[in-house]
């Protein structure tokens, strides 16, 4: 099994960087899919949204200021932004960093496989949470 996806069926703790409060987002419905399949998911945004509470969670500006050990971050922001969420991950010592479908950074998932952390892009975890599930 992809290193990423063995990650993310071990996890119990998910840092989901931009999930606010916005219900018609696709962060928000695949944070609810993790959250009921047992997932502890944090809500982690910075935008023009800011919620001090996203899904009974408290909600957060950076991964940075959560305390205890995240074992995947999920990203739900442009490409061009993960640079900084993928240092913070790394900074963290995050199990696993996560680009949802359509986002990428190669330089970025490279420097985080060399930290040590399982990573993958441009791939859905409740899509592929589904798929290892019927595995």
């Amino acid at each position: 099994m992809e290193p990423a996806i063995q990650a993310l069926m071990d996890a119990r703790t998910i840092a989901v960087v931009g999930l606010d409060s916005r219900t018609n987002r696709e962060a928000y419905r695949i944070a609810v899919y993790l959250r009921d399949a047992g997932y502890r998911v944090i809500p982690v945004h910075r935008g023009r949204f800011p919620a001090d509470e996203v899904l009974g969670e408290k909600a957060y500006e950076n991964l940075r200021d959560i305390a205890g050990h995240v074992d995947l971050v999920d990203v739900f922001v442009r490409s061009e932004e993960t640079g900084p969420v993928i240092e913070d991950a790394i900074a963290i010592a995050a199990g696993a960093i996560w680009l949802q479908q359509d986002i990428s950074n190669d330089a970025g998932l490279e420097r985080a496989r060399a930290a040590g952390l399982a990573a993958i892009q441009d791939a859905c975890t409740m899509v592929e949470h589904r798929h290892a599930l019927r595995a």
